[in-house]
């Protein structure tokens, strides 16, 4: 979808129409939703604080998010997406892969159902969508935003090294900038550069992920579409109104982990039945650095309360001047395995501690 949730704000609101729309609360502690185009024009983007959108854009007008009313039109969409496969695989609210090999319309291409599924949205929703068409799914990201807002892209399996060949390293899925930079340091700049280089020496140089580049320099993605993917994480994070330093962090640890524990046990009980083992704790310091730490224990946490525990031990790992101060915090959990098979592991190890 084309800035959504801008989108959606437009649609409903008249008087917002054409104009530099900001979804985010105003403030220091906010960050950007989503920015409408006429935003887009003076640099403001998603997930950029909003004190510094409104030093871009000082005409934007903030729209607080309503994320009820994203959801029902994200619903809508996906109905649309089902009248023509059941491979369908959200992404988040506004994507999706389609697998299209087959459809329920008997459509004759690809192109033809993407065609049909964004006149269907913009007839149904008054929304605009962009497609990308690839014979697989990292090619089909990069083609569904070549042509937005409102544009259909394909790309042909005949056309595929010619398509990457010029293109950035950074377009790669996984490549950030960090490894932007060391490929860089080689010489590496373009995808076509980095075909060339012999796959056994990016291996060497990057491991496992190197392997993984040269593959995708030459267009393989092997990775199927996944209906209805399996949680791998449930979490719930806070920005704090002042910074605070990691001392003062406990209250709200143990409030997060509440709301965390409180998904979790939805998750569980839910026809999936998965439970998690890994506790992970998010941290955003003051200056923008987001940090990380994480713990499977040998006994996964049974309750909200030994979840906030292992939150709160896990400060102590992070190394950081005492003067750091902190903006955000999140408890997650991760590690999902099948609930059944967790316990046929905990009753095989306990008989044999027993024994």
């Amino acid at each position: 979808m084309d800035a959504f949730y801008a989108s959606v704000e437009q649609r409903d609101d008249p008087a917002l129409r054409d104009k530099p729309v900001v979804v985010a609360w105003r403030g220091a502690r906010s960050v950007v939703c989503a920015a409408s185009y006429e935003a887009r024009r003076f640099g403001v983007r998603s997930a950029m604080p909003a004190v510094r959108a409104e030093r871009l854009c000082p005409q934007a007008i903030f729209v607080p998010p309503d994320f009820n009313r994203y959801k029902a039109v994200s619903r809508q969409v996906r109905e649309i997406f089902a009248r023509h496969t059941d491979l369908i695989e959200p992404l988040s609210l506004d994507e999706a892969y389609l697998d299209v090999t087959t459809t329920h319309t008997g459509l004759p291409s690809a192109t033809a159902t993407a065609e049909a599924i964004r006149t269907a949205i913009r007839d149904e929703t008054q929304l605009t969508a962009s497609a990308g068409v690839a014979p697989n799914k990292f090619l089909a990201k990069i083609a569904s935003d070549w042509r937005k807002p409102d544009g259909l892209f394909v790309i042909r399996p005949r056309e595929v090294l010619g398509f990457l060949e010029p293109l950035a390293v950074a377009r790669l899925p996984g490549v950030g900038k960090v490894m932007e930079s060391r490929l860089a340091e080689l010489g590496i700049i373009t995808v076509g550069q980095l075909r060339a280089w012999p796959g056994t020496e990016l291996e060497q140089r990057f491991g496992r992920w190197g392997r993984r580049l040269h593959e995708l320099s030459q267009g393989i993605d092997d990775h199927p579409v996944r209906p209805d993917r399996p949680t791998l994480q449930v979490s719930a994070e806070d920005t704090f109104e002042h910074d605070l330093a990691l001392h003062e962090l406990a209250p709200h640890i143990r409030r997060l982990a509440e709301k965390t524990w409180a998904a979790h046990q939805r998750e569980a009980s839910s026809l999936h039945g998965r439970v998690a083992r890994t506790v992970v704790l998010k941290l955003k310091t003051s200056d923008f650095h987001t940090l990380t730490r994480s713990v499977t224990p040998s006994t996964r946490p049974s309750s909200a309360n030994e979840l906030a525990d292992i939150a709160c031990a896990l400060r102590d790992r992070v190394e950081r001047p005492a003067e750091s101060r902190y903006r955000l915090v999140g408890v997650g959990l991760a590690g999902f395995v099948e609930a059944d098979s967790f316990a046929a592991q905990s009753d095989l190890f306990s008989a044999d501690s027993c024994g």
